[in-house]
């Protein structure tokens, strides 16, 4: 995956570029403490796939920390990703969706010229993995924290899980949140059979709203539960799901 690099043109608040370009404030929030939202979406046929879904949840981690996105609407977000699409000349791959913080902040107060800046990104799609290895993460989810359930450019703690997995050999892990309860994997959610019946993680457990979770849960039936890991493993079946991923058996 290391390989996997953007694709030669990228868009930043709607000017078309090239990545090295692309450039936001060091001393901005975002460049600070991460402060920013973001989303990867599929690309299927030059067409986001789950764009309503994706653009939905970016919308709703804004609302959650303090994101303004009135400058952003959603059809113009749309005809930009389209642009980049274009300009880029691919038909399936993935696109990163990135809203960041250039306001001034804590504990390094910052005068932005614009206090929110629109990045995308586009690349080859990730290789599907065959038969990938699951472990249990030490590094637990934190339910009550105020970024549980965002997707934030504060997302170091999901790299460090996945390093740490990917360490000792496997391809994902499952991380419990601090009561002991399933919530997800590193970078997918989850999914399982057991006795014919299919269950998830409930969005209480702190796993992320992941969309291609959302589109399995309208179209099967599935139980949204707060379980243990033993209970896990007593399952027939594991699959993992992300908009990268798609759905794959574990």
């Amino acid at each position: 995956m290391s390989n996997l690099r953007p694709h030669a043109v990228v868009s930043l608040n709607g000017r078309l570029t090239n990545p090295s370009d692309a450039q936001i404030p060091a001393l901005s929030s975002a460049g600070l403490v991460g402060r920013g939202v973001f989303t990867t979406i599929a690309i299927i046929d030059r067409k986001p796939f789950l764009w309503e879904k994706h653009w939905r949840r970016l919308g709703e981690g804004c609302n959650r920390t303090w994101i303004d996105l009135s400058a952003f609407s959603e059809s113009k977000t749309r005809e930009t990703l389209d642009a980049v699409v274009s300009a880029n000349a691919f038909d399936n791959g993935r696109a990163r969706i990135t809203f960041f913080f250039e306001a001034a902040g804590e504990p390094w107060p910052y005068e932005s010229e614009r206090p929110v800046s629109l990045l995308i990104i586009t690349g080859d799609a990730r290789p599907k993995l065959q038969n990938p290895s699951l472990t249990v993460s030490p590094f637990r989810i934190n339910s009550m924290s105020p970024l549980s359930g965002v997707k934030s450019c504060n997302y170091l703690d999901k790299i460090l899980s996945i390093i740490e997995a990917r360490r000792r050999r496997f391809d994902e892990a499952i991380q419990l949140n601090e009561r002991g309860e399933v919530a997800s994997a590193c970078m997918a959610n989850v999914f399982w059979l057991r006795d014919g019946v299919l269950f998830t993680p409930s969005l209480k457990s702190g796993c992320l709203a992941g969309t291609t979770r959302e589109f399995v849960l309208e179209n099967f039936e599935c139980r949204e539960v707060e379980i243990g890991l033993e209970e896990l493993r007593l399952a027939d079946e594991i699959f993992l799901t992300s908009a990268g991923l798609g759905i794959i058996q574990v």
